[in-house]
């Protein structure tokens, strides 16, 4: 059984932090695809940054330089680490996996969703 756990979220002004974690477990986060998504009050969800199965992290522009994805795989948790937040960034975040390679693919810096198997329950970033 699939369950991806997201924390880490909160309210903080224009320019402060965050980390966001995701705890995985019924599988290994090290052989699946994981990524992030948001969806903001009115808004379809976006993905904004992906591990796939490479290994290899991309993300959307709009995030690049500001957010970091990466994973502990000895814990099986992800993380999204997010700096310079602006209030465009409040949205609900979620985590997502998937065995499938590129099922999040942001490696242009647009972010295409062929569709994640799992997602979790998402942690609310307000950012005034």
């Amino acid at each position: 059984h699939v369950q991806l756990v997201e924390s880490g979220g909160g309210s903080v002004q224009a320019g402060g932090s965050l980390r966001l974690s995701c705890a995985a477990s019924g599988y290994t986060s090290a052989n699946y695809c994981m990524g992030w998504y948001r969806q903001a009050p009115g808004k379809e969800r976006e993905g904004v940054a992906v591990i796939d199965t490479d290994g290899i992290t991309s993300y959307k522009d709009s995030v690049k330089g500001r957010f970091t994805a990466f994973k502990d795989n000895a814990a099986n948790t992800l993380y999204l680490q997010m700096i310079n937040l602006t209030p465009e960034d409040t949205a609900m975040y979620y985590c997502a996996a998937d065995p499938v390679p590129r099922s999040l693919d942001c490696s242009d810096g647009t972010c295409y969703d062929y569709g994640m198997d799992f997602c979790g329950k998402g942690t609310q970033v307000t950012v005034s």
